[in-house]
């Protein structure tokens, strides 16, 4: 059987295997989508074998950070092949300020992490009324006309 090597791809697993992919130090990035439906920004995050309770979100004035870590597994067994990375992941987002970040919910099924952000009421599209402008004797007259933003 023939086989393909790709030296760079060698050294560079070898290395994360004696680095360590994510330490506390140097997170390892995870994969994201991000998308709008309607007024809410999904993100979702790849974590795949990460478990529930070593995720922390948080969210600071508009800098979202996720941190999720994948412990490596311990036992008696002799390690043949180890391409999954393991250790601390982290990922921020700078979100704008038409965002609502009092109300971001966040959901983990089948190693994906999806958040939902909702857009802020202040910055969703609304009607504005205009009036029309005075009479010839000064005073306002009634008619309006509605203009949507």
């Amino acid at each position: 059987m023939l086989m393909r090597t790709d030296p760079f791809r060698e050294v560079d697993r070898l290395a994360q295997q004696l680095l360590g992919a994510g330490t506390s130090s140097r997170p390892a990035v995870m994969a994201m989508d991000a998308w709008r439906e309607g007024d809410t920004f999904v993100v979702e995050f790849d974590l795949p074998g990460v478990a529930p309770d070593s995720i922390d979100i948080d969210v600071e004035r508009n800098v979202l950070t996720v941190k999720a870590e994948r412990r490596p597994g311990n036992g008696d067994w002799e390690m043949l092949a180890a391409e999954r990375p393991s250790g601390v992941f982290s990922r921020q987002l700078v979100l704008g300020d038409n965002l609502d970040l009092q109300q971001v919910a966040a959901d983990y099924d089948a190693g994906v992490v999806k958040l939902r952000i909702p857009v802020a009421e202040r910055a969703k599209p609304r009607k504005i009324q205009v009036t029309t402008g005075s009479g010839a004797d000064g005073s306002r007259q009634g008619e309006q006309t509605a203009i949507s933003s």
